[in-house]
């Protein structure tokens, strides 16, 4: 689960979209950005020669230890946009949220071009299944949540073309400022009019706002897209409250629970 050194929560247990090994492996940092004030783009590669074998919408977790010598781990979702069809990739990115005092924070804060870290994974099942049979997704997300999105992009791209699904993603930031991702959402809306990129901020609007641009937070503008248990699966990645609120907003439109996929992110040091 992306960035926020996160504590994993999942309720509903989704079907593994397959069976992968879990090994432990060494990554380098190739290259960083900010996203947001207190979100960084980390770019890493396998440096054991080996490529990542992942499904979008899964984690790696990052190993090191406390000052005390405690081992610690942190998880975080996978960001990198990947066609699978083409096989491996060997870009891994993921999104750290930057925890004041936090000992992740730390280690990734001040790690240099070139420098290592301990990895594991891929795990979970926060992926898009083969066997969906859906007309719509409804991908919502807070925050770093949005980050497993990011990496479905090449997925949906398929199913869009092949099942002519349409998508609606909700993703709810503060400012304009930690909209993370933004403009790689906005570019795919923009070249697949199928999806639909609606950015719900809950303290202050762009300057120039796009039409699909809601203010307030995600769950209220839920009811606006209409859920429907005969056309929708929903995805909730991100802060505890939304995921909740959100849940229970499809549940009463009448989705069922396997229907709706979920992730919580908790912050930890």
């Amino acid at each position: 689960m992306i960035g926020t050194p996160p504590g994993r929560s999942r309720h509903h247990t989704v079907p593994s979209p397959s069976t992968l090994a879990i090994v432990h492996f060494p990554l380098k940092l190739v290259g960083r950005r900010m996203l947001a004030p207190s979100v960084g783009h980390y770019v890493f590669v396998r440096d054991d020669g080996q490529p990542l074998d992942f499904i979008p919408g899964q984690f790696i977790q990052v190993h090191f230890s406390y000052a005390d010598g405690t081992p610690a781990k942190r998880s975080y979702s996978l960001a990198t946009i990947h066609d699978h069809r083409l096989g491996p990739g060997e870009a891994v990115e993921i999104a750290v949220s930057y925890v004041p005092g936090g000992a992740a924070t730390a280690l990734f804060e001040g790690l240099p071009e070139g420098g290592h870290v301990d990895a594991s994974g891929p795990y979970g099942r926060f992926c898009l299944m083969p066997n969906d049979r859906n007309r719509r997704y409804l991908l919502i997300a807070t925050g770093t949540g949005v980050t497993p999105y990011r990496a479905m992009l090449p997925q949906l791209a398929e199913q869009i073309a092949g099942r002519d699904i349409e998508v609606v993603l909700l993703f709810g930031a503060r400012t304009p400022a930690e909209l993370l991702y933004g403009e790689d959402f906005r570019a795919f809306a923009d070249q697949h009019p199928q999806f639909r990129f609606v950015p719900c901020f809950s303290r202050a609007l762009p300057e120039h706002p796009h039409p699909d641009v809601r203010q307030g937070y995600v769950q209220q503008h839920l009811a606006e897209f209409v859920p429907n248990a005969d056309t929708d699966i929903a995805y909730l990645c991100g802060n505890p409250d939304m995921v909740d609120a959100c849940f229970e907003a499809l549940k009463a439109a009448g989705l069922p629970i396997p229907q709706i996929r979920r992730e919580k992110y908790v912050s930890s040091k």
